[in-house]
């Protein structure tokens, strides 16, 4: 029977400021991306969400972005490609380390927000990322946008890459992200994404803003865990996925 996984970005609190229910949204998803300092997360809340992700059996993934947490990471940063690897790795170390003591580990990278949309378009930047993570954690793999340029540099690097689409955004003619803000960016029904995605898995076609459908591949799908309706959208979600015949699975348990 083929499977999905399903991921979330969770962890994106810090200090008193909490951002979404992570406990909800763990028993529901497969897969954590994790926010290690970026856009978000500090050494107790890193920990709490490894914790809770290890008591529930979910994989975690590192969440690294741009250093911008009044942006929530959606901005981009102007800096040269080196230095965004040295970044990343920095962001990913401290939740290798957190996570231990957590008595879990990382197992994936998947860069947020910002950082994620520029990786999926310049090569320079995606390189930097693959080429650093590839250095510094020869283990994890990477979770990237389906036929992004991160993607792409991880293939051609040779390290254990998975595709990713969103349960919850939208996607233009080119198979990129609508960006927020624009109209049809972001899916809020959750039957709505559900008829979605379960057509799109059946059939390899991502339907898109003002365009025909576009062929992508798909090991995870995303829903995000800082809106308003995500543990809604995650449970039935899951449940349609399962009556469908895709059931939930992490995607590094294959």
């Amino acid at each position: 029977m083929p499977t999905i996984d399903l991921n979330s970005d969770l962890g994106e609190g810090y200090g008193p400021w909490t951002m979404g229910d992570d406990a909800a949204m763990l028993a529901l998803v497969t897969s954590a991306n994790v926010a290690c300092g970026g856009h978000a997360g500090d050494p107790e809340t890193m920990y709490e969400t490894c914790r809770l992700a290890a008591e529930h059996g979910v994989v975690i993934g590192a969440h690294p972005s741009y250093a911008d947490r009044e942006g929530f990471g959606r901005r981009v940063i102007p800096m040269q490609p080196v230095e965004v690897g040295r970044m990343v790795v920095a962001q990913v170390g401290a939740l290798v380390a957190v996570a231990a003591l957590a008595g879990t580990e990382v197992r994936y990278v998947k860069p947020h927000g910002a950082l994620g949309n520029v990786a999926a378009a310049d090569p320079a930047i995606a390189d930097a990322i693959v080429d650093a993570v590839r250095t510094a954690f020869p283990g994890l793999a990477i979770l990237a946008i389906s036929g992004s340029r991160l993607e792409l540099a991880a293939r051609r690097a040779s390290v254990e890459v998975y595709s990713e689409v969103f349960a919850d955004r939208g996607y233009t003619p080119e198979g990129l992200l609508v960006p927020r803000g624009r109209p049809g960016a972001m899916i809020t029904d959750p039957q709505q994404a559900a008829e979605r995605l379960v057509g799109f898995l059946a059939t390899g076609r991502m339907p898109v803003v003002d365009g025909e459908p576009v062929p992508l591949a798909a090991d995870s799908v995303c829903v995000h865990g800082d809106s308003p309706h995500a543990v809604e959208m995650a449970r039935h979600l899951r449940a349609e996925l399962a009556a469908a015949g895709f059931p939930p699975s992490p995607f590094l348990a294959r």
